[in-house]
């Protein structure tokens, strides 16, 4: 993944924002909306396109675009700086490795304990019958 390349691929897209900031809220547009298409990025790998796509799959528009939106701050120049490392981040999560789980055996000592359990079980209900 090639960070500056990305950088150049990404549109932004200023709109009005809701929430705090008075009537600042209705003259300026400080809200941002990132758009990234990874299938056409010259930024990834083929192999990184498709694992993109199959673990984005309810993060991508019909278009094949991700879109994040940052409103938090007044500033559009941070909003934007916000929206930017949260792609990257996204990316990046995406993009790692899943571990390969190891089936574990279960210990001895815990098998024997629930064995003596059911067995202290057992004892305690055939106590409980009416005897003759």
């Amino acid at each position: 993944m090639n960070r500056e390349i990305i950088k150049t691929e990404i549109q932004y897209k200023a709109v009005r924002s809701s929430g705090a900031g008075g009537q600042n809220v209705n003259k300026v547009a400080t809200k941002i909306q990132l758009q990234f298409a990874p299938a056409t990025s010259s930024g990834l790998t083929d192999d990184e396109k498709a694992t993109l796509a199959e673990k984005l799959t309810n993060r991508l528009t019909k278009e094949g675009f991700v879109i994040i939106e940052c409103s938090d701050t007044r500033s559009q120049f941070k909003n934007k700086a916000l929206c930017t490392q949260r792609l990257f981040l996204l990316l990046e999560n995406a993009l790692k490795k899943d571990k390969k789980r190891i089936a574990t055996k279960i210990p001895k000592a815990v098998i024997k304990k629930r064995l003596e359990d059911k067995k202290r079980n057992a004892e305690k209900k055939q106590n409980r019958k009416f005897r003759f």
